[in-house]
């Protein structure tokens, strides 16, 4: 099948034709029809890197009427980075259709420059959720007459905190609407969204629901913790030609990571949320022109991102949830091209791997850590093949090679090819030179088998997406039995803080998933949260000099107790173990009492 017989007109056809696609793929051949010949809203299931902004965007441009003014479609995804790629496409795609106008708006950057483009008029709004709230709230965007809304990478925006945002977004849009939900995996909260906001809504699906791209292979590496970075390198070294992200549980953990990285001369760099917009830009910038070869990053600092041609993702630790892994793995084998998916892990995390093959669909495939000879022969042949490949600019490089044979000329073929070749292989021979197996012990415990010999235990799932061994490790359900701690937090509604922003930050800052955070109550100038007891010590450890956008905030351990009646957020504070605390800090030992 070709785009010909999917009904699209003449003018997308011909922009299609010149942004080099010929043949729809698997999502596209089933959402463009439903789109065009049905008013059922979509729920598209599908990996990121399968074509799902083609597949919504082409049908919506041919039933749009770009000669009305108003704004008739909204997508909203979770980062600047996809908003930029959507709205590239989009633009594309209109490329002869003259009077679309389509206009991306997404924080970060200048507030006013995309006023201004929006009353200049907007057919199409790309945008991520915060940054649309706020210009719905300055009654700049309105979206009271939308006739599409498009939800890309649902699950991601969820994941991100993002619900309430959606939540007052959509409240607005007009019940006629056609929605559409695109997600790479289908947790209960964007079925929720679904159930809450679609009509007569429709399923569709390119390959199996939850599962990663079947073009990925997934290898696991098993060594003592210890262990861990110096097996990352000898991955690394094995392939010359690396060109891969690298996924940490933490802004601390992904800088440590990078900096030593970098000082063992690898052409690596962070990404994480402590970086400025312009920061971020310059990375990815560097990263998406290949001037940088390994990218180190956070699931959070992560989202949204669209790259081709990754060749690695490589998991530092196990992703706690089966559903970050399909993300991240999907980072990979973009557009029908094949990849590698890495897990690094410990012995005491084998557990977690029957969890993830069962939910995502695949098998995991035990390697061996490279020895250090296979590493510098991988390296050698490597570099002979560059020698050979070389290009020779004969014309220019002539007049300096007189000399060059003169001084060149007692050495054999032997020892001239010998010395060239030393030049940069000596490092890899001197550092790996003696090197040991950091392999641990009984690894393959993903063989036929190996469950039994090596004592593993039973997994069962707890729910969708996360694990809970029958045994005494962690219970990521601890939350549901009232196993918390309750933690304070500087800011509140005076600094326009919202429950989704503070969700973000602890995800990004200490590596936890949205299954330990328990209830949040956001006040009047402080906020609690509640975290699982098994997580409350990382959490506390890793949020010091933690950051909200662009300020210092103050995380401590807290204990309340609950005001008299009729006192509210605005009650005063009681110094009983401690000084006293300014402008209503909670801390640890402080409780309130009524205003008199």
């Amino acid at each position: 099948m070709s785009f010909d017989n999917l009904g699209l007109n003449d003018h997308i056809l011909k922009a299609v034709e010149k942004m080099g696609f010929t043949e729809p793929t698997p999502i596209q051949k089933k959402v463009i029809p439903e789109i065009m010949n049905s008013n059922k809203d979509i729920v598209g299931l599908a990996q990121t890197g399968t074509g799902k902004t083609a597949a919504f965007g082409l049908p919506m441009i041919q039933l749009m009427d770009f000669y009305s003014p108003h704004t008739q479609g909204v997508i909203i995804c979770p980062t600047r980075e996809l908003c930029i790629q959507i709205s590239g496409d989009f633009k594309e795609f209109t490329r002869y259709v003259k009077p679309a106008k389509i206009v991306s708006v997404y924080g970060g950057t200048s507030i006013e420059n995309q006023i201004r483009q929006v009353k200049r008029g907007a057919h199409i709004i790309v945008a991520t959720p915060g940054r649309l709230l706020d210009l719905i709230k300055r009654n700049v965007v309105k979206i009271s007459e939308v006739s599409f809304v498009v939800l890309d990478e649902a699950d991601e925006m969820l994941n991100m905190g993002f619900s309430e945002d959606l939540d007052a977004i959509l409240s607005k849009t007009p019940k006629d609407k056609r929605t559409m939900l695109f997600s790479a995996t289908m947790p209960r909260a964007v079925t929720k969204i679904s159930s809450k906001y679609m009509n007569e809504s429709i399923e569709i699906t390119a390959g199996k629901k939850n599962s990663v791209a079947a073009n990925i292979i997934h290898n696991n590496y098993v060594v003592l913790e210890k262990e861990r970075y110096p097996a990352l390198k000898r991955i690394i070294d094995y392939d010359p030609d690396i060109y891969g992200l690298i996924f940490c549980r933490t802004r601390n953990e992904t800088r440590q990571v990078s900096e030593k990285l970098m000082k063992d001369g690898y052409n690596a760099e962070a990404l994480h949320g402590e970086l400025s917009q312009a920061q971020r830009d310059n990375v990815m910038g560097r990263f998406r022109n290949k001037s940088l070869q390994l990218l180190v990053a956070t699931d959070v600092a992560a989202r949204g991102l669209d790259v081709d041609d990754i060749s690695h993702v490589i998991n530092y630790n196990f992703p706690d949830e089966a559903e970050t892994y399909t993300h991240r793995s999907g980072r990979t084998a973009r557009a029908g091209k094949s990849g590698i998916s890495i897990v690094l892990m410990n012995t005491r995390e084998r557990w977690k791997m029957g969890a993830v093959e069962h939910k995502s669909d695949i098998k995991f495939t035990y390697a061996k850590v490279p020895s250090g000879y296979t590493i510098c022969e991988k390296q050698l042949y490597a570099m002979v093949k560059k020698l050979v490949a070389v290009d020779v600019n004969h014309e220019e490089i002539g007049k300096f090679l007189d000399p060059v044979y003169e001084t060149l000329a007692d050495l054999s073929k032997e020892e001239l090819i010998q010395r060239v070749i030393s030049i940069e292989f000596n490092r890899f021979l001197d550092y790996y030179k003696g090197a040991k197996d950091i392999n641990a012990s009984s690894g393959a415990s993903n063989k036929p088998g190996a469950g039994k010999k090596t004592g593993v235990k039973k997994f069962s799932r707890n729910k969708p997406g996360t694990y809970k061994d029958k045994g005494p490790r962690k219970n990521y359900g601890a939350r549901k039995n009232g196993d918390t701690r309750s933690f304070f937090i500087n800011v509140g509604q005076l600094d326009n803080i919202q429950k989704g922003a503070i969700t973000r930050l602890l995800c990004d800052q200490t590596g936890i998933n949205n299954a330990q955070i328990g209830k949040i109550e956001i006040l009047r100038e402080f906020s609690f949260f509640e975290i699982d007891t098994h997580v409350a010590d990382t959490v506390l450890s890793s949020m010091k000099h933690a950051k909200l956008d662009g300020r210092d905030v103050m995380v401590q351990l807290a204990q309340r107790k609950k005001p008299r009646t009729g006192a509210g957020s605005g009650a005063k504070t009681k110094n009983v173990k401690g000084p006293r605390i300014k402008s209503n800090r909670f801390a640890e030992g402080v409780k309130t009492t009524k205003k008199r």
